[in-house]
């Protein structure tokens, strides 16, 4: 079994910083990609940022310059520093990992429960 654990998210004022972290733990062979998606109210889900094995990363053009991902493949961690927070970057943040799980070797996708990110105006 595979367990992606969020944290980090919380109320700030908007032009502050906050920091995701997640951690994913369990029966993985390897991890491919890893990245962060968004969800506000009454919207879909969306990709925020992604990052490969080897630190190739992509974003959404909303977060281009104001947020960086960033991974620790030896401890199965990704971050996502956000600076220039907007009240429109208000959701919940996902974490994915893109992975090999070791019981059946399938690659599939795998989420996190989500954290809160609410900025104020």
């Amino acid at each position: 079994q595979v367990q992606l654990v969020e944290s980090g998210g919380d109320l700030v004022q908007s032009g502050g910083s906050l920091r995701l972290s997640c951690a994913a733990s369990g029966s993985i062979f390897r991890i491919y990609t890893m990245g962060w998606y968004r969800q506000a109210t009454g919207k879909q889900r969306e990709l925020v940022a992604t990052i490969t094995s080897a630190a190739s990363t992509n974003y959404a053009d909303s977060v281009k310059g104001r947020f960086t991902i960033s991974r620790d493949n030896a401890k199965n961690t990704v971050w996502l520093q956000m600076n220039s927070l907007k009240p429109e970057d208000t959701a919940v943040y996902y974490c994915n990992a893109y992975l090999t799980d070791y019981r059946d070797y399938y690659r599939r996708d795998y989420w996190g429960q989500g954290t809160q990110v609410t900025v104020s105006s």
